[in-house]
């Protein structure tokens, strides 16, 4: 979809088929980039959002496994079931949210702190750009859609181009929610299914 895209015009055949297995491959780990994310089209932002959204040991594909490896799990699934049973009667796991809710709240909260800038600069404090900025940061992947001194609806004379990320230009009580939702991310697989971790078969 990218390939005669302007992100990509200054490679060749060799270099853009390079690039883009660099970018698909680092939207589930490390989040370097070879060109500005901002110049891709939504569609494929979008599924990086997706991407990074879900745990690097996610299977698509269904697991064989034996008959008796089966029904231990079976046994152990109707335990955590009684279980959890039992639970739902306690006060404190009414308060217990999903995953993606407590990103949405994530989301909410900063947008509530970067109202300021969101009203005044729009184009680069859109709520599509918050989103990348939380869930790159929730997949721990590092992703980001910069900021752009062009992309200014009131020019500032002082505004320089930085090499840093969409984040360094939060607001302190933003960039405090955003490393929440880092932590909170490195340890969703410890805080889902008694500190197991995700299987999104």
């Amino acid at each position: 979809m990218e390939w005669r895209s302007n992100a990509l015009s200054e490679f060749n055949g060799v270099e853009k088929l390079i690039g883009i297995l660099f970018l698909s491959v680092n939207s589930r780990h490390s989040g370097e980039s070879i060109v500005d994310l901002s110049r891709l089209s939504s569609a494929i932002l979008f599924l990086f959002v997706a991407m990074m959204y879900l745990p690097p040991y996610t299977s698509f594909m269904p697991i064989q496994i034996d008959e008796g490896e089966g029904e231990e799990e079976e046994n152990q699934l109707e335990a955590h079931k009684r279980s959890r049973k039992i639970k739902r009667a306690k006060f404190v796991d009414n308060f217990v949210f999903s995953q993606p809710f407590y990103l949405i709240i994530f989301i909410f909260i900063i947008c509530i702190t970067e109202r300021h800038n969101i009203k005044q600069d729009p184009l680069n404090f859109n709520i599509f750009n918050i989103i990348f900025e939380v869930i790159s940061a929730y997949g721990n992947v590092g992703f980001t859609m910069g900021y752009s001194c062009k992309r200014q609806v009131h020019p500032q004379s002082n505004c320089v181009d930085k090499s840093f990320g969409f984040s360094g230009k939060w607001s302190d009580n933003g960039k405090l929610v955003l490393i929440v939702v880092m932590i909170f991310g490195r340890l969703k697989k410890f805080n889902m299914n008694k500190q197991r971790a995700w299987k999104l078969l």
